[in-house]
This record gives structure tokens, C-alpha cells and sequence, in this order.
């Protein structure tokens, strides 16, 4: 009997996933976003306050992730966001995913931005 996929479902769907303007509303009270993609594609261009931890150093970076706000967790789809805020959720971080990743942020019309402030692109 293979219990892996059944606790892997179990702990992830106790993870909230919300839209762009919720994750953009959530932000602009006080939550942490992470955008957890690789360099090159945070490079390219990511939503305005959000902080670099990609998702291979995010256990090392613990931290650096406040344990009295809450955390939202994004990449270019939503599938590695979600994998970090697992681990977050394990560490005691109150995490929210963002659906649909910086893809679903962009379709909602919202920005982008680069190095400098020029306007990113998504990667």
C-alpha cells in the first residue's frame, strides 16, 4: 500500500490557495511574499515587494521567513510555490499559495517589475 500519496494530498490541501488580488491584498496588510522561481526567471521580471528565495535554498533560508506574518508563496505556475509552502506550513508559517503562480498574477493585469524597476517580464 503506497501511503506517500495520500499523506502528500492530505498535507497540501490543508495549504489555502488564493488569487492574485487576494495575494496582492494579503501583501499590502503586512504578509511576506516569496516568489521561490529560479534566478533567471525572478530576473526577468516579478511582483513588486516580494523577496528571492528560490526553492532549492529555501530550508537554509528559514530565517529569513517571519514566523508572526503570514507568508505568500509563488513561482511561475503554482506547483513549486507549493512544494515551499509545504515546508513552510511544516515550520509553523501561516502560508497561503498563490493559484496559477506569477502566470495567474500577469492574466489578472497586475505588474511585473525588473532590476532598477523597469517593467519584467514573465519568464
Amino acid at each position: 500500500m503506497n501511503t506517500g500519496g495520500f499523506f502528500r494530498k492530505l498535507f497540501n490541501s490543508q495549504i489555502p490557495s488564493i488569487g492574485p488580488h487576494e495575494a496582492a491584498a494579503l501583501v499590502a496588510s503586512g504578509a511576506l511574499l516569496i516568489d521561490v522561481r529560479e534566478p533567471a526567471e525572478w530576473r526577468a521580471g516579478h511582483a513588486p515587494r516580494a523577496r528571492h528565495i528560490p526553492l532549492s535554498q529555501l530550508a537554509d533560508r528559514l530565517s529569513e521567513v517571519p514566523a508572526d506574518r503570514p507568508v505568500v508563496t509563488v513561482c511561475r505556475s503554482g506547483a513549486r510555490s507549493r512544494q515551499a509552502a509545504t515546508l513552510l506550513a511544516r515550520k509553523g508559517r501561516r502560508v497561503h499559495n498563490l493559484a496559477g503562480g506569477m502566470r495567474a498574477w500577469v492574466d489578472a493585469g497586475m505588474t511585473l517589475q525588473a532590476k532598477g524597476g523597469r517593467p519584467g517580464r514573465l519568464a
